[in-house]
């Protein structure tokens, strides 16, 4: 398995992996409207639009195949986190939660991280060491969960 920095060539990719899994397992609680358009901010044109303003992307790939990614904003906001079925349970989500957590401290993050968790996930933020920092979340029908991790302390 190897993770590497994301690249505009890997966007259809990540679309499909994030695409698939969001619509699986966090769409089916949302409405039609709230959930086409949180499968609509992770379409091939939107992951382009992030990795062109500076979203840093790391994906992990097994025999070349995308296993998965992670993405954070501003060094301190991580965006997206998926992880195909087959490579779930493996440990691959720490990893890559690793990486980009490194990579963030190196450009000057001091050590506090958010995410804004899918009810699907939290368990997993907490995990990591992330823990709630407010209330739950509705956005014009997309449900998140704020988490909040402060390695300062």
């Amino acid at each position: 398995m190897a993770i590497r920095r994301a690249t505009l060539a890997d966007a259809s990719g990540i679309s499909a992996l994030v695409r698939g899994l969001a619509g699986k397992y966090i769409a089916h609680e949302l409405s039609t409207e709230a959930a086409n358009r949180l499968l609509g901010s992770m379409e091939e044109p939107a992951i382009r639009g992030y990795l062109a303003s500076g979203y840093r992307y790391h994906v992990a790939e097994d025999d070349g195949a995308l296993a998965g990614v992670i993405a954070m904003q501003d060094n301190r906001h991580l965006y997206h986190l998926f992880v195909a079925e087959p490579f779930q349970g493996q440990g691959l989500a720490r990893a890559l939660w690793q990486v980009t957590k490194a990579a963030s401290v190196e450009a000057g993050n001091p050590g506090v991280f958010t995410v804004n968790s899918s009810r699907f996930a939290v368990g997993l933020y907490e995990k990591f060491g992330f823990v709630g920092h407010d209330e739950v979340t509705d956005e014009a029908g997309v449900i998140h969960i704020p988490l909040k991790l402060d390695c300062m302390t």
